[in-house]
């Protein structure tokens, strides 16, 4: 199926987020990075800022700027409506309250269309899919993925999360996933599945517990490291 911007509801979060969702220590930010899904966060953005090298990964990036923020404006009151009748599902420790992360979520959206154009130029943020990324072996040191492997466990079988995980480790040593739910909260799915699966293609694969949780129960990444 190809890529079609209304298949996308923009929701972008920032390098604070970011450090805490991967529990990022400062060795890791002197890493190639790459950001992989990370649509209209700001991560990237605010870390070229601090000297942090980055690439994002998105299909995303391959729409104009102007469309992408019609995209955020068309969706943003949905969402916002959405996090207010379902508040109680979420842990609002990192925010005071649904009108905090509103507004969090809009800054990182504006400070990453304000460097969209540029990004590209630079080609910091590059056309792709998690499941072929056009990158070459090795190129990274760390590669995360926030918000899309596990959370849509619904919509993608295993067979796809075991090829976005394949790919992942081709192109990085290290990666990273956030979170390991799916929709509504539960674990996903295919967890169990690619926690077997993963060893068998000389991949080291961990759960570790990290200083972030919004979604309820949501405090943990995969840590997948190659060994072979």
């Amino acid at each position: 199926m190809a890529f079609t911007l209304n298949d996308v509801i923009p929701w972008g979060r920032n390098l604070a987020e970011y450090n805490a969702m991967f529990d990022l220590s400062e060795e890791d930010r002197q890493l190639s990075i790459l950001g992989c899904g990370d649509g209209p966060a700001s991560f990237n953005v605010e870390g070229t800022a601090q000297g942090m090298r980055i690439v994002s990964v998105d299909p995303l990036y391959d729409i104009r700027a102007s469309e992408i923020r019609e995209r955020i404006d068309a969706t943003a009151r949905e969402v916002a409506a959405q996090l207010r009748s379902n508040r109680d599902e979420f842990v609002w420790t990192h925010f005071a309250d649904v009108d905090e992360l509103i507004a969090t979520r809009l800054a990182a959206m504006e400070r990453f269309m304000a460097d969209y154009e540029l990004g590209i130029a630079q080609g910091r943020y590059v056309t792709g899919g998690v499941s072929d990324l056009p990158f070459h072996d090795h190129s990274y040191d760390l590669a995360l993925c926030s918000h899309q492997l596990f959370l849509d466990s619904e919509q993608h079988n295993l067979a796809f999360h075991l090829q976005a995980l394949r790919e992942l480790a081709r192109v990085a040593d290290e990666v990273r996933i956030f979170p390991l739910l799916e929709l509504g909260g539960k674990e996903s799915r295919h967890l169990p599945a690619v926690m077997m699966a993963l060893p068998r293609m000389g991949l080291r694969v961990e759960k570790v517990s990290v200083p972030y949780e919004f979604q309820r129960g949501g405090n943990e990444m995969l840590r997948i490291i190659r060994t072979a």
